[in-house]
């Protein structure tokens, strides 16, 4: 599944304009919001993700509002907002990270395939404040061209890892915020087990994020007691009547 969506970001990469269009559109835009401050704290803090669809889940919620999701994620007390672009797939756009951005005053990540320095700077010009960099998905030099590339652009750069040889190159690269995500990229299989497995190897690392599987306030403190700052929750949340409350339970887990 990573193949087929990778062969269809390149393919959209291949209709990119020039960075420099980006890097000129970037110039005017608002300075990005702070990501990694913004999950800095003393209880556990929930990225919310808006999220319409999945490859392994199919339709999660086809009629989603961004912005009056992203409204229901600040008021149950989100750290920040994780919007999901890649349209082949899930069902995402640029359009929708443009709408939560403007609804809410929290730091906004895109959540996309970043394969090149063009959609860095293309996200920094739609108001991204966050850009995911996927290990899985990029070689060494790769990885660090695009760190670079978001430190240029002024965006965090949250980089996620699914084993513990990726952790190992995400640190060495010099990543600050290392996600773990539980779900297998071959199986797609969810396993919470992951991150409590991979934890110790990323203990140095300044915001540890752990991501997908995270469905209650149980899973949210297996997540704290491993050593994480942060969980990602999509799934659960646009699936929720309630995402609010979720978040607020999410938040007191001990």
């Amino acid at each position: 599944m990573l193949t087929e969506i990778l062969a269809a970001t390149r393919r959209r990469i291949e209709l990119l304009p020039p960075v420099e269009v980006f890097i000129e559109r970037a110039a005017v835009m608002p300075s990005a919001r702070d990501f990694a401050g913004a999950l800095t704290g003393d209880a556990l803090a929930v990225i919310a993700e808006v999220k319409r669809r999945s490859p392994s889940r199919g339709d999660l919620a086809p009629d989603l509002d961004p912005a009056e999701q992203a409204r229901r994620y600040a008021s149950g007390g989100a750290s920040a907002i994780s919007v999901l672009t890649e349209p082949d797939f899930f069902a995402g756009s640029n359009a929708d990270l443009v709408a939560v951005r403007a609804a809410v005053d929290l730091p906004v990540i895109r959540k996309d395939f970043a394969l090149d320095p063009r959609q860095i700077w293309e996200a920094r010009s739609i108001g991204a404040d966050a850009v995911l960099l996927i290990v899985a998905a990029l070689t060494d030099a790769e990885l660090q061209l695009l760190l670079a590339t978001a430190g240029e652009a002024g965006v965090a750069a949250l980089v996620e890892v699914h084993t513990a040889d990726e952790a190992d190159r995400a640190m060495g690269a010099g990543a600050t915020i290392v996600g773990v995500n539980n779900r297998n990229l071959d199986s797609f299989d969810v396993d919470l087990a992951t991150a409590e497995s991979i934890a110790p190897r990323i203990g140095s690392v300044p915001m540890k994020v752990a991501e997908s599987g995270i469905h209650t306030a149980s899973d949210a403190a297996r997540m704290l007691e491993a050593g994480f700052d942060a969980v990602l929750v999509g799934e659960s949340l646009v699936r929720s009547a309630d995402p609010a409350e979720l978040i607020r339970l999410l938040r007191q887990a001990k």
